[in-house]
């Protein structure tokens, strides 16, 4: 698209709004084709991967209602390009302080991908590759003659589209949900938990008072013992040296924390500028090439400067690069909450499943857990389909795993739109009961999903890349931090009090009483 309209300039190329164009158009292309091709890929060709087939078998029903549902998806995908165009790629040109003749570029591009849209569409209709009997002659924008029926035909079309994206929009916040339902969870994997939890505990508190994270107002000790992060880093790696879990548990505290007060600080009052402001200075608290760290003023700066430091003190430059990256995602992440959050939109449910691994700070996790693994396992095993198949299927059970859990903190204590129960509900339109039905149901498949890629495609993997024996020992010892991960992760949601109705119920969920931080606004230097 690029050769044929204009180039995207290399400042936006890699950002989040020109990605999104990128994956709606590409999402959307794609599951038209499905559409338009079951017959002839599933009844005649005997196909198993198209995206009808594969809602047929996930929510059991029939062809048609699997057609209505993926037409549905193929919608929100447009609507989520749509909407990224007019609000966030105007937002990011500003941003980077693009030229107007890239302004020009990037708005050429876009269009570009709406002609190939509607081009692609017509071609659909049109072509007896699908679908010989009902291949159109002419043009299906022609209007039917006869009085009435272009008002009423087009009047139904746009009456449908604006009731769709209106939706988007319509959840009132602070509903009264009760506690939290908890499904029996798939997990094939046993726990184990580290020796020293007890002292990562009292390290952790004094860490978090050296630092700053309970005098700002938004944790106390109270909540630090009700979140029990140590016990969540004992579960995720069992093995580890008491520095190590250490590190590990304070790095899950500045994680939380930042989760927490990202909304708490800045959401509510819809101040998106200090929080850009906040990103990009805890960007600066990472340097990787021994350039200038900002000069800590808050909380989060002083425990990301301390934990950058003793993580990264005997990495290479480009390991510093690849976990400053994972870091950058998951606080850019948070802006983009803030965003949905002063629009007052429930997002796109793929939209939302992409950025949930960001949100959950996913990126931050691996670079941790391959680190660890050294330079026995080439990068190029990592990039491969595979290994990038079983990562995202333990980030997403796990992702999927918190918002089942905190489904009553978020919807009814904090008026949070960011939780995939409530996304099912607004996309599907169903209830609580029915929605939990849903997310519970990928939670399993992504576990199967895990255990299908360890059995069946990881054993082809190491003979197609003739990994020696010390690379396939390291590749099941980072499978094994991944199963040690997902246990860990069950056990700590089930055991903390963070979730837990009694507990919800005792405390507010705003700033400690008389004790609102106040939002430091340095130079961005």
């Amino acid at each position: 698209m690029e050769y044929a309209t204009a180039e995207v300039p290399a400042a936006v190329a890699g950002t989040r709004p020109l990605r999104v164009l990128m994956e709606t158009f590409s999402d959307a292309v794609h599951l038209r084709n499905d559409l338009f091709s079951y017959q002839r890929e599933v009844e005649d060709e005997g196909e198993n991967s198209n995206g009808v087939l594969v809602l047929e078998h996930f929510f059991g029903c029939t062809t048609q209602e699997a057609a209505e549902t993926v037409n549905d998806v193929l919608t929100s995908r447009l609507h989520q390009f749509e909407h990224t165009a007019l609000t966030e790629v105007p937002a990011v040109a500003l941003e980077k302080g693009l030229a107007p003749g890239e302004v020009a570029a990037v708005a050429a591009y876009a269009k570009g991908l709406q002609d190939w849209q509607s081009g692609g569409h017509e071609w659909h209709l049109r072509s007896s590759r699908y679908m010989n009997a009902g291949a159109r002659s002419a043009s299906p924008w022609q209007v039917p003659s006869g009085p009435g029926t272009s008002a009423a035909d087009v009047g139904a079309l746009l009456a449908a589209a604006a009731a769709e994206r209106l939706r988007a929009h319509a959840h009132v916040p602070f509903q009264k949900v009760g506690p939290s339902r908890l499904p029996d969870f798939h997990m094939p994997y046993e726990l184990a938990l580290s020796p020293h939890l007890d002292s990562a505990r009292h390290n952790l508190v004094t860490w978090s008072h050296r630092t700053g994270i309970l005098g700002e107002g938004v944790w106390d000790e109270d909540k630090l013992a009700a979140y029990d992060l140590a016990l969540c880093s004992a579960g995720l790696d069992p093995d580890a040296t008491p520095e190590a879990l250490d590190l590990s548990a304070q790095w899950l505290a500045w994680g939380t924390y930042g989760d927490d007060y990202y909304p708490l600080v800045y959401g509510h009052r819809r101040d998106l500028a200090a929080a850009r402001l906040t990103t990009a200075r805890l960007s600066a608290c990472m340097p990787v090439d021994g350039e200038p760290a900002v000069v800590p003023v808050s909380a989060m700066e002083r425990g990301l400067t301390d934990l950058w430091a003793r993580t990264t003190a005997e990495m290479t430059p480009g390991q510093r690069r690849t976990l400053k990256a994972a870091v950058d995602t998951m606080t850019e992440s948070w802006v983009w909450e803030l965003s949905n959050q002063a629009l007052h939109r429930v997002p796109d449910p793929v939209d939302y499943l992409e950025m949930r691994r960001s949100t959950f700070g996913s990126d931050l996790t691996l670079s941790m857990c391959r680190v660890g693994h050294g330079p026995a396992i080439p990068p190029e095993v990592y990039r491969s389909g595979p290994v990038r198949s079983l990562e995202n299927a333990a980030i997403d059970y796990a992702c999927l795993l918190n918002d089942i859990f905190s489904y009553q903190k978020e919807i009814e204590y904090e008026g949070e739109i960011h939780n995939a129960v409530l996304v099912v509900q607004n996309f599907f339109g169903v209830d609580y009961p029915a929605a939990l039905g849903v997310v519970h149901d990928l939670t399993t498949q992504r576990m199967r999903q895990f255990e299908h890629v360890v059995a069946h495609e990881l054993p082809v993997l190491y003979e197609d890349f003739q990994l020696s024996g010390e690379a396939r020992a390291a590749m099941d010892g980072y499978v094994l931090d991944l199963q040690n991960w997902m246990a860990g992760i069950l056990h700590w949601h089930r055991e903390v009090d963070r979730y837990k109705a009694e507990w919800l119920g005792s405390r507010a969920h705003g700033f400690l009483p008389g004790r609102a931080p106040g939002v430091p606004v340095p130079s961005p230097g």
